[in-house]
């Protein structure tokens, strides 16, 4: 099958398998997709991640935290009645709110426009937290795309997970706001471990010499350290998926983007590094819950 074919089946036969470890609970991996600056592929990378580690027998949690400029349901291909704007006006209960994609994955929508939900204070993170964590036994993973920037909703999000997997691409700017969102990081919650993908490249070449630059320029100014995820491609397919109202992995699974978020959730799940924070929980929910306690976010 040509790159040019949609199709609705899963990821070529030759995509990595990496076994699911049992994990209970309290040991669901929690990342948050980050990035210093909008326009690099977050949210892209984010519906396509999660769609990747559902195949590969994960059971996910996707949550929408760009509430306020909500969009992952549109990369999904979903179309929520709900969104956890409900959920947080307490007109309605999580279960109510949670959208089904394909391969056991979920989705926490977002409301895109909504000004109050872009503007979440910390006390409003809490407690859609606790309200996700009444879920804690049903999924192996919760995928998190945050807002771009440096606002307090998207450090708070991402300061409470235990992974943060960050998005930069060969631009220069996009390299320094990729520092600044490091820097931000580690000077308010501590983030000492930061995963990192290059997106928008020409080739795994240029992917690898991005990120090579940037862990050039972080070396100089933070002391986070870097693991190298991959590449994702500039690729076509992803801009008409969309425009067909699909995920790129599942309308071309086999296109050069599709096959390549596909390595990155195999190394994700095969990767043991984690961030190192003392005091803290590994549950999002709990972190969050912990930082409120101690005034942090």
């Amino acid at each position: 099958m040509s790159n040019d074919e949609p199709t609705n089946s899963s990821a070529s036969d030759d995509a990595p398998v990496i076994p699911l470890r049992t994990r209970t609970p309290a040991q669901a991996r929690v990342v948050a997709i980050a990035s210093g600056k909008g326009g690099v592929g977050k949210t892209n990378l984010a519906a396509n991640f999660a769609l990747a580690l559902g195949q590969l027998g994960v059971r996910v949690l996707a949550v929408d935290a760009d509430l306020g400029l909500a969009n992952l349901d549109i990369v999904l291909g979903l179309a929520p009645p709900h969104t956890a704007v409900d959920l947080l006006r307490g007109d309605l209960d999580i279960e109510d709110v949670l959208v089904r994609s394909t391969h056991d994955v979920w989705l926490l929508p977002g409301c895109a426009g909504d000004v109050e939900a872009s503007n979440l204070e910390e006390l409003r993170r809490y407690e859609l937290m606790t309200a996700i964590d009444t879920l804690d036994e049903r999924f192996d993973a919760v995928v998190i795309d945050t807002g771009s920037g440096l606002g307090p909703s998207t450090l708070g999000f991402c300061g409470a997970a235990e992974e943060v997997m960050l998005v930069i691409t060969p631009e220069p700017t996009a390299l320094s706001d990729g520092l600044g969102m490091l820097r931000a990081l580690h000077e308010r919650h501590d983030v000492r471990q930061v995963k990192v993908v290059a997106n928008l490249v020409g080739s795994q070449d240029e992917g690898e010499a991005a990120f090579s630059r940037f862990r050039g320029l972080c070396s100089r100014r933070s002391s986070v350290r870097l693991e190298y995820m991959g590449a994702l491609p500039f690729d076509p397919h992803v801009g008409r998926a969309v425009m067909r109202g699909q995920p790129v992995s599942e309308a071309y699974p086999n296109s050069p983007y599709g096959q390549a978020v596909t390595r990155i959730a195999g190394r994700f799940m095969a990767s043991t590094q984690r961030d190192a924070r003392p005091g803290t929980s590994q549950i999002f929910w709990r972190r969050l819950l912990r930082q409120r306690e101690h005034g942090a976010g």
